[in-house]
């Protein structure tokens, strides 16, 4: 399997994990705890079945295989939203309110990198949760390529400058592993790299202090109680992070990101792609990648990247 076969499978396992207990309290989660693939629940959806996050993340990758350009990604999301492109089953069930309304603004002939909100309360999940893919793309860049390309990919849903740096640090975080660093070294290392080019990029310093728990401390040894894991786009990327450093492989990661309740798909989305790049393809459980939708076309079109190339 290669990178990009890899990062399909391993957010879109997650994922359909996450689907049938999205909404869920982490109360009720403590006393229900997700421990296997699902079926139903939330969205009343067969075993394997993911959600937008997958979608999405498949329209940004088939955009890389054609060459990535924005207008073509734009499309692709587009062509989700009405005609059910690269959906699990053949329909749209669960789409954010942020990305409903920046696609909505595409198809009124916006350009794709002012689609997105761009008020503070358009910090969603929502381009956080579909961007991996793109570090394969810009991995070879020089930083400020790659936070440009970070920053346009994400803007088609989620333009505010505090979605784009958490975009840029989780595709940062996965440069790392990708390069074959240790987590926790990619962790240490990224409080010192990624703090002084938000820095020197003279980005808001109230906007870097909202990273503080990810850039000036040691996330891990937080107690759960203080881990969020609702739509926020910081709650996310804070809660995989945690997730990745508290567990040792794929399963116990995706399990423990999705069991903290609320936005359960994303949470755990986030984490099993960085959690299958770090752990490879084979510690994902097979009885998981059995029942997964449409595993054939991630893997088509994994193999498709690596030929365009």
């Amino acid at each position: 399997m290669n990178n990009l076969q890899t990062i399909l499978l391993a957010t879109a396992v997650a994922d359909a994990l996450g689907v049938p207990v999205e909404f869920k309290s982490r109360a009720y989660l403590k006393q229900n705890p997700v421990t296997d693939m699902q079926e139903y629940g939330t969205h009343h959806q067969p075993k394997g079945t993911w959600s937008d996050d997958t979608s999405l993340m498949l329209c940004l990758a088939e955009s890389m295989v054609e060459g990535l350009d924005l207008q073509n990604l734009a499309n692709k999301f587009i062509a989700w939203k009405n005609d059910n492109l690269w959906t699990a089953r053949g329909w749209v069930f669960d789409i954010g309110i942020g990305t409903r309304m920046a696609i909505e603004r595409l198809e009124n002939g916006e350009k794709p990198e002012l689609a997105g909100g761009f008020d503070e309360m358009d910090n969603g999940n929502g381009s956080l949760m579909r961007i991996l893919p793109l570090i394969l793309f810009t991995k070879d860049l020089d930083i400020n390529q790659r936070y440009e390309w970070t920053q346009k990919v994400s803007s088609i849903t989620h333009a505010h400058v505090r979605s784009v740096m958490a975009c840029f640090y989780y595709l940062e975080f996965a440069k790392k592993i990708v390069e074959g660093k240790d987590k926790f070294q990619a962790y240490s290392e990224l409080q010192i790299e990624v703090l002084n080019y938000f820095e020197n990029r003279k980005i808001n310093p109230l906007e870097i202090e909202k990273f503080k728990r990810l850039l000036k401390a040691d996330i891990h040894k937080l107690n759960m109680e203080t881990i969020n894991s609702r739509g926020y786009v910081i709650d996310t990327l804070e809660a995989s992070v945690w997730c990745i450093l508290t567990t040792n492989n794929y399963k116990d990661a995706v399990l423990k990101a999705l069991n903290l309740g609320h936005d359960t798909d994303t949470t755990a989305a986030v984490t099993g792609g960085l959690a299958g790049l770090i752990y490879g393809i084979e510690s994902i459980p097979q009885e998981w990648l059995k029942v997964l939708v449409r595993k054939e076309d991630m893997i088509q079109l994994g193999e498709n990247y690596m030929i365009n190339l």
